[in-house]
């Protein structure tokens, strides 16, 4: 399996700048003191590696983070490693394994995990040993420091998941590799573990310009819902997110099930992609819609990767808005939601990235507080602890 192709930032950005448009959401200032922090990199040689181009919240990161740092005066490029199917599946199983479930994995595999990324290692050397910085993305690719050789540079892991209650066995065989780097990054304090080397926070940021969130027009938002078969007149729940066990789309259908029986004309939105490094994808998928059967208002989308106006469009025309992930990281469609919330619009947190990404303006009280509640209080029965805020105005609340 292959996503490879180098692409350069620096090109990228003399195609279309795109820091110019920032500045209508974040202000003249912000964008000079980037250039101030900038300045003293100029001309570095700056590699990003992760696992897949197309899918997933690090991809989405790095196609417009690559080309800033270009505009900035970097040299910056992205770079993929190459894969086949039986890497991505031992991967596949380390992702949830440092997310906490106890997957093992066997010595014949992990030898597989390291020979893949010896021969990225050999494929993509002469880039990485002659970068001034090296971002490692994720576990995927994480044994490559181990295996160019001799580096000039810094290489930084950047670790995107929750890696606060690992698996053990699976942390201890990849801690050794993570700590040949010279730093690391996590998304949350509580998403870290202890490393022999400096360890930095930074949580990720939603893209303003994107097409995920954007203004829309009602016309365009109803017609979307249209095109679906969704009924714009009755209320709507959406999840939005990779078919992802961790997601527990089967566990939304459950809540949506017994939600029915307080709100009988609810209907319910599951709208994913694919990620090429998620070999589990397709097998969650179809889980997801034997679990739906044949009800007319349950609407399962596999949507794709430039799915991001429409994606839009759904959040903007649902009642609620829900991410009931047992492990998340950041929650950046949690995020996205609260930048759209408006009086028809609530999103209610589970996991701990979730909790971390709310603002208090995605939490209004609305002629649907009856179906917020109904909707919520399914959410616990189906397994799920979960937390949320009153509207403005009103005392907080909160239940588990």
């Amino acid at each position: 399996m292959s996503a490879v192709w180098p692409v350069t930032g620096r090109q990228e950005a003399e195609q279309a700048p795109l820091l110019p448009r920032y500045e209508a959401v974040v202000g003249p200032h912000v964008l000079d003191q980037l250039r101030q922090l900038a300045a003293p990199l100029q001309g570095a040689k700056v590699v990003h590696v992760n696992s897949t181009r197309l899918g997933g919240g690090v991809a989405e990161i790095l196609e417009k983070l690559v080309p800033c740092m270009a505009e900035l005066g970097l040299e910056a490029s992205w770079e993929v490693i190459d894969g086949t199917s039986d890497f991505f599946h031992v991967t596949k199983s380390m992702h949830n394994a440092l997310q906490g479930h106890p997957v093992s994995i066997p010595d014949a595999r992990t030898r597989l995990f390291e020979d893949v990324n010896r021969d990225n290692a050999e494929r993509l050397g002469e880039t990485l040993r002659d970068a001034d910085y090296v971002f490692i993305h994720d576990p995927q690719p994480a044994p490559l420091i181990s295996l160019v050789g001799e580096q000039r540079g810094r290489w930084v892991w950047r670790c995107h998941i929750d890696l606060s209650r690992p698996f053990r066995p699976v942390w201890s065989y990849l801690r050794p590799f993570v700590a040949q780097y010279d730093a690391s990054i996590f998304s949350l304090p509580q998403f870290g573990q202890p490393l022999p080397h400096p360890v930095y926070i930074i949580p990720p940021s939603i893209d303003a310009l994107s097409e995920k969130n954007i203004e829309l027009g009602q016309e365009e938002i109803a017609a979307t819902l249209e095109r679906f078969g969704i009924d714009v007149a009755r209320p709507v729940i959406l999840q939005v997110s990779r078919f992802d066990r961790f997601k527990d789309p089967v566990g939304v259908i459950q809540a949506y099930r017994l939600a029915v029986s307080f709100v009988p004309d609810l209907q319910l939105v599951l709208a994913g992609g694919e990620a090429t490094d998620d070999p589990e994808g397709e097998s969650v998928l179809t889980e997801v819609r034997e679990a739906a059967a044949d009800d007319p208002d349950v609407h399962v989308l596999l949507l794709p990767a430039d799915s991001g106006r429409t994606i839009n469009a759904l959040q903007r025309g649902s009642d609620i808005v829900l991410q009931k992930s047992l492990r998340e990281g950041f929650g950046l469609t949690v995020r996205r939601a609260c930048g759209k919330a408006n009086r028809s619009s609530v999103a209610i947190p589970v996991a701990y990235g979730c909790r971390w990404s709310i603002t208090r303006r995605a939490f209004w009280w609305t002629r649907r507080r009856g179906l917020l509640c109904a909707f919520a209080t399914c959410c616990c029965k189906s397994g799920n602890v979960w937390k949320w805020a009153n509207g403005p105005g009103s005392s907080s609340g909160r239940t588990s």
